[in-house]
């Protein structure tokens, strides 16, 4: 499989172990950093029952990787089909500035996640760096974008999210390209997911230059509760 067809899987044993949890060739990302799991590119028995282990009784994790059978005790809670974009073609950053967000900016940053619904962020998930934003006359935060998955050679540009009094005004697309640019500037290549049914946002990626290399489902599975 390429890196990108098991991205959490790559990320969670390279650039990001640090803030991985593992049993055996299962891994996680730290409960209040991310949601995502991931098996190695050929899972086993053995995997599935070592991740079912690291989720506990009530646990629940987001794989994302190409469809996968499902061995028996486990079910699919729900599944996100997400178009999969890279960028090899050079983004220029925008001409405005924007400012870095970081711990303090956490609850503000939850504020306007809250508003727009961009996807999964938790209370540390600034920690994986990168994040960006843009405040209006009042301090109010009304963009923001970072970084997320970042894999040997790629990083996910994610949070990609304006506040909806705020937007046609260009914001989207300039914290795009300014993410952009600084995951060029480092020699790796940009990436990011969208919803398929996001028409909106893939118009937006698609001009700045990104072109879809696959369609990667995110599936949020557990061990099939005995209840159910």
């Amino acid at each position: 499989m390429h890196p990108l067809d098991n991205p959490i899987w790559h990320a969670l044993t390279g650039p990001h172990a640090a803030f991985a949890e593992g049993k055996g060739r299962a891994c996680r990302y730290r409960s209040d950093v991310a949601p995502f799991a991931a098996l190695p590119d050929a899972p086993g028995p053995d995997d599935w029952e070592s991740l079912a282990a690291l989720l506990g009784t009530d646990g629940l994790a987001v794989i994302a990787r190409p469809p996968v059978e499902l061995p028996a005790g486990w079910e699919n809670v729900f599944q996100l089909d997400a178009a999969q974009m890279i960028v090899d073609t050079r983004v220029e950053p925008p001409d405005e500035e924007f400012d870095a967000l970081g711990e303090d900016d956490v609850p503000d940053v939850l504020d306007l996640v809250e508003r727009t619904r961009p996807g999964p962020f938790l209370p540390r998930t600034i920690e994986l760096g990168g994040y960006i934003g843009r405040r209006d006359e009042n301090g109010r935060l009304i963009a923001m974008a970072g970084e997320r998955m970042r894999l040997p050679g790629y990083t996910e540009v994610s949070a990609v999210c304006t506040d909806p009094a705020a937007r046609g005004r260009g914001l989207a697309s300039a914290v795009v390209r300014q993410v952009a640019s600084t995951i060029q500037r480092r020699g790796e290549v940009a990436m990011l997911h969208a919803a398929t049914n996001n028409t909106d946002a893939l118009r937006v990626y698609e001009h700045l230059g990104f072109v879809t290399r696959t369609t990667l489902p995110f599936c949020a599975v557990r061990p099939r509760r005995e209840d159910a």
